[in-house]
């Protein structure tokens, strides 16, 4: 992918919503992937292409399958043993690595496998590294993700939670470092994502067709220009862009910081409560939203605003039973609850 010919992030005309999301997600990429639902022609894959300009390049150890960090203090196996021979390893930078995932791609190919050409040349099972290999430390989009194969879908899904992948093939077993972004989008008319595949996307956001005449004469006066002559059309972006990726380093270096009250931590729980949300993970991952929100605000401690955006990326997918497509939060419920903590927050102790 040429970087240079990329659509500007935030030249995307209005979506708000959804690029927030995937801000979050750089912000803190623990929090668990964006699923993005809307009809072709609402910018998803274009955000997603042009998320990856506004990342900072990253240090990699030069010849590593997985781009492992040199200051990593457990990096992968081929790493460890290099380092054995000589704490400095050689390095390199490069962009971020947005690797997309086709939707017939076969397990082989995604979760790596054995190369029986090598493995019988050299005697010893060698392992041929697949996309989440290459993914590691970057972003894994998957286009049409609620068309992907049930299987693949639940593997890459505890992949990209346990930050590892795990490969086990005739006997032999491997486990080498999967850290990724998982992006996936899909479009509701060509079917829906199962209930239990789009509980583990920890946000999720519907867009729709701009419908407003002056936005989406906006959209076609920009693509134009864009089409006509990408380089000045990203030059005229530029300064948008950097006061986005100077945002986004703030956001990174103060979220360690950023302190989440008791009485935030209580309204995310009586939130997921109200909406009948099953397990803990729409609670952690409310937790984790909250935060980078703050942070990506420049707020060292979390309020009841970001706690309601938090709600609003994490609990529609997961309510019981499923609403229509798209599944939205009833703001008037979310209101209330806040307005229940908050009082409980201010009133006398007896």
């Amino acid at each position: 992918m040429n970087i240079t010919l990329t659509y500007p992030f935030t030249a995307i005309v209005g979506q708000e919503r959804m690029k927030l999301a995937l801000l979050l997600a750089v912000v803190n990429p623990r929090i668990g992937g964006v699923l993005i639902r809307g009809e072709k022609g609402t910018a998803k894959s274009t955000a997603v292409r042009g998320l990856t300009a506004l990342l900072p390049e990253i240090e990699v150890v030069r010849g590593c399958h997985y781009g492992c960090d040199p200051a990593e203090p457990e990096p992968c196996a081929d790493c460890q043993e290099r380092r054995a021979l000589g704490p400095l390893l050689p390095r390199l930078r490069r962009r971020v690595p947005l690797i997309n995932l086709p939707v017939g791609a076969t397990p082989d190919r995604v979760l790596g496998r054995l190369d029986p050409e090598r493995t019988r040349l050299e005697g010893v099972p060698c392992f041929q590294p697949g996309l989440l290999a290459q993914a590691n430390r970057g972003i894994l989009y998957i286009d049409e993700v609620n068309l992907l194969d049930p299987y693949l879908s639940a593997v890459l899904l505890d992949a990209a939670a346990a930050g590892v992948n795990y490969v086990e093939r005739d006997g032999f077993s491997i486990a080498h470092p999967a850290q990724f972004i998982l992006v996936g989008t899909m479009n509701p008319e060509e079917g829906e994502l199962r209930p239990q595949l789009a509980d583990r996307f920890a946000m999720m956001v519907a867009v729709e067709q701009i419908t407003d005449p002056t936005e989406r004469e906006e959209v076609v006066r920009r693509r134009i220009a864009f089409d006509a002559d990408p380089e000045r059309f990203i030059a005229t972006w530029a300064e948008a862009e950097a006061e986005t990726r100077a945002t986004l380093s703030r956001a990174r270096a103060l979220l360690p910081e950023v302190v989440m009250p008791a009485a935030m931590l209580r309204l995310i729980v009586r939130l997921c409560d109200a909406f009948h949300v099953d397990g803990l993970r729409p609670d952690i991952a409310m937790h984790r939203v909250a935060l980078a929100h703050a942070a990506y605000h420049g707020r060292p401690r979390v309020t009841p605003e970001d706690v309601r955006l938090a709600a609003e990326l994490v609990l529609p997918h997961r309510q019981r039973p499923c609403r229509p497509s798209p599944p939205r939060l009833d703001e008037a419920r979310v209101e209330a609850v806040v307005q229940e903590v908050m009082a409980e927050m201010v009133a006398p102790t007896p």
